[in-house]
């Protein structure tokens, strides 16, 4: 006679939903503010640290002023209108060559990335001239335009045009070819190809190389006016270490990098705007 064994029940397993299921849109917002908070509590606690390595005499407040100092030095050449000049010479660079450099980058990168016989031909010569050294080509530009704003612009230009060209043209080839199969089924054209299949889906990727962009050409243009420029934020910085005026110096720095976080930050803005299907970055929205 044999025994039969009784069957088990099958577990199930039970998941109580958490804070995130139940009020998404509080979770979200505690989130966003633990965010806020950690970007500005770490730079603050660095400048903190700087204050009172300064006051302690930790470290010598003639070469490292105290950024009290260095604020207070900053608030009277901006009332007096000492620091605009420089900062509105540099921004005009700056604004002047991505505008340039963005649109080549971005037309050619589409080209490329579009037409493989252009791409053949063309990419060898470009990742060529992509790895030199971008403040080498400045002799060359003085050459070209002689002094005053036209080789800084150039200079800038051409160091945005890589980085975008480099994002656009690889963008474009990775679109999927099934996008492009379904535009050529319902018989799109050439540019209702561009306007509902390569531009859709390649835009993400072009505004962050942008982004990146961004950032470089304030560090290009600062090394570039400390060689060749009369005024700008860079002849700030170096001519005020030349002069061992280091809380003037300070001062430059601090708006440069202002400068560029605002720069990038719009950036950032705009791509959003553009492309409010593409995921954001930094984990927002995504609590």
């Amino acid at each position: 006679m044999t025994t039969r064994t009784p069957e088990r029940e099958p577990a199930v397993l039970v998941r109580a939903p958490g804070p995130a299921e139940l009020r998404p849109a509080r979770t979200h917002r505690r989130r966003r503010a633990l965010e806020l908070a950690l970007a500005a509590a770490v730079p603050l606690l660095l400048v903190l640290l700087w204050q009172l390595a300064a006051t302690r005499a930790w470290i010598d407040d003639r070469v490292y002023p105290a950024p009290s100092t260095i604020l207070s030095d900053g608030w009277d050449r901006a009332t007096a209108g000492a620091l605009w000049p420089d900062v509105r010479a540099t921004c005009r660079r700056v604004l002047a060559g991505y505008a340039v450099g963005t649109a080549a980058g971005y037309a050619l990168g589409l080209l490329m990335g579009s037409l493989p016989l252009v791409r053949a031909a063309l990419e060898p010569l470009l990742d060529a001239l992509y790895v030199v050294p971008k403040l080498a080509l400045l002799p060359v530009f003085l050459n070209m335009f002689g002094l005053g704003e036209g080789p800084q612009v150039a200079l800038v230009a051409v160091t945005v045009f890589f980085f975008v060209w480099i994002s656009t043209m690889s963008a474009v080839v990775a679109v999927p070819s099934g996008h492009r199969d379904a535009g050529r089924v319902f018989g799109a054209s050439p540019w209702q190809m561009f306007r509902h299949v390569l531009l859709p889906a390649s835009l993400p990727a072009v505004l962050v190389g942008a982004r990146i962009a961004a950032g470089v050409a304030v560090l290009v243009i600062v090394a570039s006016e400390q060689i060749a420029a009369t005024d700008g934020l860079g002849h700030l910085i170096f001519d005020s270490r030349a002069l061992f005026e280091n809380d003037v110096m300070f001062v430059g720095i601090v708006c440069v990098a202002v400068l560029g976080v605002v720069f990038s930050e719009l950036i950032r803005f705009a791509g959003r705007l553009l492309t409010p299907w593409a995921p954001r970055d930094r984990g927002r929205g995504q609590s």
